[in-house]
């Protein structure tokens, strides 16, 4: 039986476009060009180093918006501009509010393992927030929560389709317990980087995405948020050579900003 149509374009940092049967959900929407910069928080900063393939403006038309957490790398003025503020935005509690806050009425706040449905020609679109830890130690409580997500796609006369979307998360053994809540992971797309702010890493580094990789043992993997900004130190290619040092056993598909590849 084949698998449901699903696909990733990668617009730049952990922007996407998630094309999972007749649902297109955006992902973590940075539309800063190159040489502006995004505000971290704290009074912090970093410029970015790329340009993104796409603005507001030529995204297809979204069913949703998925948001891990509230950083200028991940929502920046452009977005917060330019998006249509119905749009159903699925995010933390506290980035949730801040939303609400600048006008975006779609914005509804998940915790942890809660789960929303989109329903569309007799397809189910599942998402359910999933833990993450932006920082370690007690930097944890002054960066902004973070979520990961699992997406799980149900077709009628199709098997389930499953992808895993980290969110800034940094590598946790307990992440484990994702499989064991949702069940294997057809797809993952994992945020690196290596960011370091104030010397702490708060992203997965080449090293950490590969624990990652072998803890959750997903088919399919795709590396974003990796050369973006000033505060990435972990290339990309750091990763994909921790991952075949390793002989992990799945699918590994860099992409690049403008590309897109199948998830299945």
């Amino acid at each position: 039986m084949s698998s449901p149509a699903a696909s990733l374009e990668f617009i730049g940092t952990a922007t996407t476009v998630l094309r999972l049967g007749p649902f297109t959900v955006l992902t973590d929407p940075n539309f800063l060009h190159r040489g502006q910069r995004a505000y971290l928080g704290k009074g912090l900063f970093s410029k970015r180093l790329t340009e993104p393939s796409l603005q507001p403006a030529d995204l297809p038309s979204l069913d949703a918006v998925l948001l891990s957490h509230l950083h200028g790398d991940h929502f920046d003025r452009i977005a917060r501009r330019e998006l249509d503020r119905d749009l159903l935005v699925m995010t933390t509690p506290a980035a949730s509010r801040k939303l609400g806050q600048w006008g975006f009425g779609g914005a509804h706040g998940m915790r942890t393992w809660e789960s929303l449905e989109l329903t569309d020609q007799g397809a189910r679109l599942r998402v359910t927030a999933v833990p993450g830890q932006h920082g370690p130690g007690l930097a944890r409580h002054v960066l902004p929560p973070v979520m990961g997500s699992v997406l799980e796609l149900d077709e009628p006369g199709r098997p389930t389709f499953r992808l895993y979307v980290s969110g800034d998360t940094l590598f946790r053994p307990y992440l484990r317990g994702i499989l064991d809540r949702t069940g294997p992971l057809d797809a993952a797309v994992v945020h690196l980087g290596g960011t370091r702010a104030l010397g702490l890493l708060v992203t997965m580094d080449g090293e950490q995405g590969a624990d990652l990789v072998q803890l959750l043992e997903p088919a399919v993997t795709v590396p974003v948020h990796f050369d973006d900004y000033t505060v990435f130190r972990s290339p990309r290619a750091d990763f994909l050579e921790r991952c075949r040092e390793r002989g992990l056993p799945t699918a590994l598909r860099p992409v690049e900003r403008g590309e897109r590849v199948d998830l299945d």
